[in-house]
């Protein structure tokens, strides 16, 4: 009975995290609520009342589908980029030991810690400075440069946990390198990676401050949502695709955890 009441958290306490979760997921289901509401000019509230042909709107403009086309494209192989060179970057590190390591390292994961306005303009006045036009490419290398940290976190944090001396034995029983990673490296990092993966695809989906300096023409999703925001009609369109973006980020942040949740269990750990 002792031990079952020093477990329970008070009522107060109760409250408090409740009020908490309402101050952080309220304005997330009004954009929900206002996805329904049959007023197309101003929010009101409550909603003079709900409806349900908004969604049929959003699926027959083409531009939400290239704006939508767009930023899987651009998240697809940003994920891609970061998954490589987060991946060597991370065996790099934790599996060597050279001097200006930790500086690195560091280095490595600077650009998440800094504003994405400052990435934002760093990127904008390199790429003007090597005379690259503003297109596809130069905002798949913007949103590379924070997906990669994602990566390496995940990356790093795997390999650590993993005992050199199962590459050592894999090693002296003849296998070569790839044959080492596939079959010994692989299945002990291979979902940190994804989850890696899965994180750096949902921020690349996302991004609006980068994208901002990168972009030449192109509208990705959360561009051309601010550019809707403006227009006096068909604002419910706005909050379905918002939907959308929700839904797209939410699921992988969610798969990601459930895949790093028992990450603790690395095969060859502490021998």
């Amino acid at each position: 009975m002792r031990s079952d009441r020093h477990t329970r958290a008070p009522l107060r306490l109760k409250i408090a995290a409740g009020i908490g979760l309402a101050f952080l997921h309220l304005p997330i289901l009004l954009i929900f609520l206002y996805a329904f509401t049959t007023e197309e000019k101003s929010y009101q509230f409550p909603p003079p009342g709900l409806t349900l042909k908004w969604f049929a709107v959003t699926w027959n403009r083409p531009d939400v589908w290239e704006a939508l086309g767009l930023s899987v494209r651009v998240a697809s192989i940003s994920t891609v980029v970061a998954l490589t060179l987060g991946t060597l970057c991370a065996a790099a590190i934790s599996q060597t030991r050279f001097f200006g390591r930790e500086a690195i390292s560091l280095l490595v994961i600077l650009p998440i810690a800094l504003p994405g306005i400052i990435t934002g303009i760093s990127l904008r006045s390199a790429f003007n400075l090597a005379e690259i036009p503003f297109s596809f490419w130069t905002i798949v290398l913007g949103h590379a440069t924070f997906c990669v940290v994602v990566v390496y976190n995940n990356a790093v944090a795997r390999f650590r946990r993993m005992s050199g001396s199962l590459i050592e034995a894999s090693m002296d029983l003849g296998a070569d390198g790839f044959q080492t990673f596939r079959h010994v490296i692989l299945p002990n990092i291979g979902t940190a990676l994804l989850a890696g993966g899965m994180l750096a695809f949902a921020l690349s989906f996302d991004e609006v401050i980068v994208t901002t300096f990168t972009a030449g023409q192109q509208a990705t999703l959360p561009i051309w949502m601010l550019e809707e925001l403006v227009r006096p009609r068909q604002r419910p369109v706005t909050n379905v695709v918002a939907m959308v973006v929700v839904l797209v980020t939410f699921l992988p942040i969610l798969a990601a955890y459930y895949l790093t949740r028992d990450g603790d269990q690395i095969s060859g750990q502490g021998k």
